[in-house]
């Protein structure tokens, strides 16, 4: 595999205490996060997340999601210029979306691959520059954490045990560490985290 840029592949997530990144209600059930996601600690950590990256792979359903709520709130002046910043970023930026489903992109600056994460990962990082950034999408990070392929994980971590629903991380998958360099606690005693993969 050829890796002549240097390109990291980061990845975002926010996390129940037991480990889950939907509630029990199944993909759609984020009761668990919403009082979390608007606090000052997850702006600031929403803006770390995409600062540096120039490329998002999201999944489909993540796109389709993300592409239907974000675009206004580039445009909104009202917005929280966090919000407004990331949103800007979203719409502008290269984006890279897993489907099996669909055949061409209804977004700007898109393109839809029908393959393995390890494999479209490796071809992006043999060009361009700037972090490459699984945008919130659990089953492209899951397949990149088997691969040992991600270089960086930014997690929130909210405090509610939602006592069901879908883990991160699964059982079998490969050992590796993790350095953390940067904490922040919120007021709700939300944590933001970002670890290094130690290579």
């Amino acid at each position: 595999m050829t890796n002549s840029t240097g390109r990291r592949v980061t990845a975002n997530l926010s996390l129940t205490l037991d480990g889950r990144y939907n509630g029990p209600g199944g993909p759609g059930d984020f009761g668990a996060f919403a009082p979390y996601v608007t606090t000052e600690v997850a702006r600031d950590h929403m803006t770390r997340i995409w600062e540096g990256a120039t490329t998002a792979l999201l999944g489909r359903l993540n796109a389709e999601g993300f592409m239907g709520y974000w675009p206004p709130v580039a445009e909104d002046d009202n917005a929280d210029p966090r919000d407004r910043g990331y949103a800007k970023w979203l719409v502008d930026t290269e984006k890279v979306v897993f489907s099996t489903t669909l055949t061409e992109a209804p977004w700007e600056r898109t393109r839809v691959v029908n393959a393995p994460a390890a494999d479209v990962v490796a071809e992006l990082k043999a060009t361009g520059e700037g972090d490459i950034l699984v945008n919130s999408s659990a089953s492209i990070i899951k397949a990149l954490l088997s691969a040992d392929l991600l270089d960086r994980l930014y997690l929130m971590i909210f405090p509610e045990i939602a006592g069901g629903g879908q883990r991160l991380f699964d059982d079998g998958l490969p050992a590796s560490k993790w350095t953390l360099t940067h904490q922040e606690t919120g007021e709700l005693g939300e944590v933001a985290m970002v670890y290094d993969r130690v290579r």
